[in-house]
């Protein structure tokens, strides 16, 4: 009436909000809109997370909604892929995924080949999910990033947020999804907070799975990562701006199915590749997205060789001087960058 009027409304203002709550908020709306989801991992439902990603969602859904398991990850991964073949649609939380190897034939053997070996037949809508990748002074058996090895596997769906938004609109997706999906977060985003636009407040918000995002525009070079490693090249982006580098800076949001036509394109725009991760650099991620490029017609537009900047090759140790010099730092982003410019 107001609008009818002539009377100017302003729209409302984004929020700050943290990973932590996005992941909540996601989850609160999903168990809320489906009465066939339900989460289940240790200490998920009376501690309210280890991380406090389900604060409060026990007391509000109850023991049938939110089951606390034993410390037994093949054990509550199997029932949550049998719920799932039967067209429930279970959340299974890892308390890190470094300890999802001890579940990974029920990943791998059962979620992700089922559709396949079925010829469509039976589909496991589950998502796995959890902390990935390095943290703070926790080690080799805590530490590792898994997007190469679940990206490896065909059947799955793998997906690794940075921002608020990404968090919040990949777990909707994902829950929604009738493939089994792995989501990969990271701990030490979990109490960032970002910006949250007034539409990803919605209810009805989601990020479309297998769909990159360019954080910012640039005409010198592409920046491509994902996680934790995007604030790193936004950060790496903005020093370089002051040199007159403008950096292109891609969140790949999607491991599996990966976006390579945006990168693609804004190759063929900048003509020079850095691909940046928290994994080993064996097989990994930037090795994955350097050999599609090469296969495809942007290798054309390159030129210069791709430079990749991953993790160190070793076990992650704990003293933190050798911890931060087995993870990409933004000082690593700007010497591969000048490397590939030639300046």
């Amino acid at each position: 009436l107001q609008q009818r009027r002539g009377i100017r409304l302003s729209a409302p203002a984004a929020v700050q909000v943290t990973v932590r709550d996005a992941l909540n908020q996601a989850l609160d709306e999903e168990l809320e809109r489906d009465e066939r989801v339900f989460l289940l991992g240790e200490e998920v439902a009376q501690y309210d997370g280890a991380y406090k990603i389900s604060r409060g969602l026990w007391k509000k859904y109850g023991d049938k909604r939110v089951i606390d398991t034993p410390i037994s990850e093949m054990g509550f991964t199997g029932i949550a892929v049998g719920a799932a073949m039967v067209w429930l649609r279970p959340v299974c939380e890892f308390m890190t995924f470094n300890f999802s190897m001890q579940a990974i034939d029920q990943v791998i053997n059962s979620a992700a080949k089922t559709c396949y070996m079925s010829a469509g037949a039976i589909a496991v809508p589950i998502v796995f999910r959890g902390p990935n990748g390095a943290s703070a002074g926790v080690a080799a058996q805590h530490s590792q990033c898994f997007a190469a090895w679940y990206g490896h596997c065909p059947g799955l769906k793998v997906v690794s947020p940075w921002s608020s938004e990404d968090a919040k609109g990949l777990l909707k997706a994902s829950i929604r999804d009738d493939n089994p999906v792995v989501m990969l977060e990271n701990e030490l985003l979990y109490g960032v907070p970002f910006e949250m636009s007034e539409q990803a407040q919605s209810k009805d918000f989601v990020v479309p799975i297998g769909k990159a995002k360019i954080e910012r525009q640039g005409t010198h070079v592409t920046l491509v990562s994902h996680s934790r490693p995007v604030g790193h090249c936004l950060e790496a982006a903005a020093v370089l701006a002051k040199e007159g580098v403008e950096c292109e800076v891609i969140n790949l949001r999607t491991i599996r199915p990966m976006d390579i036509e945006t990168v693609e394109a804004s190759v063929v725009k900048t003509n020079h590749l850095v691909t940046v991760e928290g994994g080993w650099p064996q097989f990994g991620v930037g090795a994955e997205i350097c050999a599609r490029i090469m296969e495809g017609s942007a290798f054309n537009y390159l030129d210069a060789p791709a430079v990749r900047v991953t993790g160190a090759d070793v076990p992650m140790p704990y003293a933190k001087i050798l911890e931060d010099n087995c993870i990409p730092q933004v000082k690593d982003i700007i010497f591969a960058v000048k490397k590939t410019l030639n300046i």
